[in-house]
């Protein structure tokens, strides 16, 4: 399920370029997962353009916004399929702006941070986000704690466990915690996410993929 999810949101960021508005992206999105045969969601689909990128889970996007020629876009998808919940979420960089394009691999590479910790010390939660507030600071970028993760599961997790990952004094199992890290420029309005799922090791690591305008 985590691959299936992780290719459809690689395929989602190849079709998203300059000038599409965040509303046909969302479009896009629900197609490609149509197209994948995943057509439920256990969250609605996300696709956050430009200054979007700053905005909580639940905040609604500002309508009307259109990708620029060189601009910043992430993509975030929960589907379900066989009654197994799936979560998935990357940063897409267009153009040649460097710090868009900083911010898009700087989400991941503090995510691997974070997930390392976890890995090497079975850290708990709440250490892992004190992590991950240090060293995003330390990269130059501000962490948002209100998205941290949550345990996933057969639809619905929450019946099983419906608190944040940053929250939980135990150390997340493999395979059934979602890490979700977002960041943003101290100034500027804009912002990167990337999540996925903790496993023990890199055998199905996040799909490497740089969309180009």
């Amino acid at each position: 399920m985590r691959l299936r999810t992780r290719r459809a949101l690689c395929e989602i960021g190849a079709r998203i370029t300059s000038g599409t508005g965040e509303e046909e992206a969302l479009a896009v999105a629900a197609e490609v997962l149509r197209g994948h045969g995943l057509r439920k969601g256990w969250h609605k689909i996300i696709v956050r353009c430009g200054a979007n990128t700053i905005k909580n889970f639940a905040d609604p996007s500002e309508p009307g916004v259109v990708l620029a020629r060189n601009d910043i876009f992430f993509v975030d998808i929960g589907p379900v399929f066989d009654g197994m919940e799936g979560d998935a979420g990357a940063t897409f960089a267009l153009g040649d702006d460097p710090l868009r394009h900083r911010a898009a691999r700087d989400v991941e590479a503090l995510w691997k941070v974070v997930r390392d910790r976890w890995r090497a010390q079975r850290a708990s939660g709440r250490e892992l986000f004190g992590l991950a507030q240090e060293q995003a600071a330390a990269m130059g970028w501000q962490l948002n704690l209100n998205l941290s993760g949550h345990r996933l599961s057969d639809f619905p997790h929450k019946a099983r466990f419906g608190g944040k990952l940053k929250d939980v004094g135990f150390a997340p199992s493999g395979g059934l915690w979602v890490l979700e890290i977002q960041i943003r420029h101290p100034e500027a309005d804009f912002g990167a996410f990337f999540e996925d799922l903790l496993l023990e090791d890199d055998e199905l690591q996040a799909l490497a993929f740089s969309p180009r305008d």
